[in-house]
């Protein structure tokens, strides 16, 4: 396989580098982490500017591959990541892409792609654990509208989005992955209720959602009623497939500077701390690789929907991502319980990993039945 550019997409990665370069000085502060209002606004503020640039198409109406650089030269300049449009950006605009009405492309599309509107994902519920397919959050029609309740938890960015990708059950007597929905619920919805909650490093990015006969219009419906699970693996392919390609650009540089850390603290002295950064070094250029194949694969299958190769990547990201940041708190030593140091926080927020995007456990199923043709457990 050729992972090399074409003459197009070389010279688009030129047209974008130099873009960058323009464009980044111009940036105001970030905002503090825990002020999600200005990180909203300073995360649209970017994805306007990228919108009026001509770039923000790349997501969903250029091809994968072109996607792909995109999300790899944005990260090597540092440019600002998606933040609170990551769920609209990555998740649900590209289902919408894949799966919406036309009425619906024009309708949500837009204001995602000019920086208007975020998207949180409310998949997640309480008494479901990693067992997506057993939610009970139920939606009953009512006439053009459904009638939802239930609660949902983890839901990103809830507390400054406009809308949710929501999962409902609208069939209890069918087998649970046939009776579910996929539905855009507007956050401003009577009987939505939001409560932030506070991760293990201190953020609250996440929230728990409680919906009280919440009336969500039918046209808000994403593919037929009852067939939300096979809407939901396209969302969660795009989720395993490209969206953390950027993150691992992001590791190679923070594993660059930890070699230099490590070279001026003296603990590159060390041969088993060498051995320990040569091989992650070697897992990451594998996971960019890896990346490549499944973006040629989605483009050479037609559609560009990532497929079950992203459940490969997902199940060895996550855990590299852990490795990387272990690494860290051995290059720092002491250092590595000061909240203030580089990489500590990130050694935190890198333990969900293996839960969020579908727990490892889930992955290694779904590589174990789909692709290496094992029977189901019983």
């Amino acid at each position: 396989m050729d992972l090399a550019d074409t003459l197009q997409e070389a010279e688009f990665r030129a047209r974008l580098r130099e873009w960058l370069a323009k464009a980044l000085p111009t940036l105001p502060p970030k905002p503090s982490p825990d002020d999600w209002p200005a990180r909203r606004a300073y995360d649209l503020g970017w994805q306007r500017m990228l919108y009026d640039a001509g770039y923000a198409h790349v997501h969903w109406d250029a091809s994968p591959t072109v996607r792909l650089i995109f999300l790899e030269e944005t990260e090597e300049a540092g440019a600002p990541y998606v933040g609170a449009g990551f769920v609209g950006l990555l998740h649900a605009g590209p289902t919408i892409a894949a799966e919406g009405t036309a009425a619906q492309r024009e309708r949500w599309l837009p204001p995602i792609l000019r920086g208007e509107e975020v998207w949180c994902q409310g998949f997640s519920e309480p008494d479901a654990g990693s067992d997506l397919a057993a939610l009970r959050t139920r939606a009953r029609r009512d006439g053009d509208a459904y009638v939802v309740n239930g609660s949902k938890i983890w839901t990103s960015h809830a507390e400054v989005a406009d809308w949710c990708e929501l999962l409902v059950r609208t069939d209890t007597s069918a087998p649970r992955h046939r009776g579910i929905t996929w539905l855009a619920l507007p956050m401003d919805a009577p009987g939505v209720t939001v409560r932030p909650l506070r991760t293990l490093a201190g953020s609250a990015e996440f929230a728990e959602v409680f919906l009280d006969d919440v009336r969500v219009p039918v046209a808000n419906r994403v593919g037929e009623e009852n067939d939300g699970w096979r809407v939901t693996m396209v969302t969660l392919s795009f989720e395993r497939g490209t969206a953390f390609a950027g993150e691992v650009v992001a590791c190679r540089r923070t594993l660059g500077e930890l070699a230099r850390e490590a070279r001026r603290n003296g603990r590159w002295d060390d041969p088993a701390l060498r051995r320990r950064l040569g091989r992650l070094n070697a897992e990451l250029r594998a996971l960019w690789r890896l990346t490549q194949w499944n973006v040629s694969e989605a483009e050479a299958t037609g559609g560009g929907v990532p497929g079950t190769g992203g459940s490969v990547f997902k199940l060895s990201y996550s855990h590299t991502r852990q490795e990387l940041y272990d690494a860290a708190a051995d290059v720092l030593g002491d250092d590595a319980l000061d909240l203030e140091r580089p990489w500590v926080l990130d050694r935190l927020s890198s333990l969900s990993y293996t839960i969020a995007a579908g727990t490892s456990q889930i992955q290694r199923n779904i590589v174990g039945e789909r692709i290496l043709g094992l029977p189901k457990g019983g």
